[in-house]
């Protein structure tokens, strides 16, 4: 068993990460291959964030998800809204009976620094420098992780990262709160984002109010 992190939000919503120590027959035997997948790594990836959805709760339905066409997986009967992501040798994943979730993993790396111009609001990037430039790679990942918890928690394709997802400047900590909003189509919805930062990642997640 490789459980490296778990967490009970509140009594309908559970989230875990799992490192990935297994070799693929492990998984295989238990959970069907939902998606051809030619990548041996990223097979194990998807193997390892559908394992943690019945770890979070035993009923979940592993077998009746379908793909959205946005390439979202979700439950036809909405029994559970859940939420995966993958990074290296990890995966999380978030479940809720009855409410909305994003999550997002992400190793701290200094490739964001050449996409941050994609993802961020100039304030945001104000937001940034603001901090030392050894603070930033960290603060740049855990942005790009929030945005795509975010994005995941949408659920729709038609939004520009910079622009209709934005996140109020906060102070980056091992792990905290971040204030977010997506602006699209004069509509305004606020969320609040969880984060932890752990062993060269961050992981952030949002769950409806």
């Amino acid at each position: 068993m490789a459980l490296f992190y778990q967490q009970d939000i509140n009594q309908s919503s559970r989230l875990a990460v799992w490192k990935i120590e297994e070799s693929e027959d492990f998984f295989s035997g238990i959970l069907p291959l939902q998606k051809n997948i030619t990548h041996p790594h990223k097979r194990l990836q998807h193997f390892a964030g559908r394992y943690l959805l019945p770890l979070l709760f035993p009923d979940f339905p592993l077998s009746q998800i379908e793909i959205a066409d946005t390439r979202k997986p979700f439950l036809p009967e909405e029994q559970y809204h859940f939420s995966i992501s993958h990074c290296g040798d990890f995966a999380a994943a978030l479940v809720s009976s009855d409410k909305r979730v994003g999550i997002d993993i992400e190793i701290i790396t200094e490739r964001v620094h050449k996409i941050k111009h994609k993802y961020l609001h100039p304030e945001e990037l104000l937001f940034v420098n603001q901090y030392p430039p050894e603070k930033q790679t960290e603060l740049l990942t855990l942005l790009w992780s929030a945005k795509e918890a975010m994005f995941k928690w949408w659920g729709r394709t038609d939004v520009d990262f910079s622009e209709s997802l934005r996140i109020d400047p906060f102070s980056l900590s091992d792990e905290g709160i971040i204030n977010a909003r997506f602006v699209k189509d004069e509509i305004l919805t606020a969320i609040e984002l969880h984060y932890k930062m752990m062993e060269g990642m961050s992981l952030v997640w949002g769950v409806e109010g």
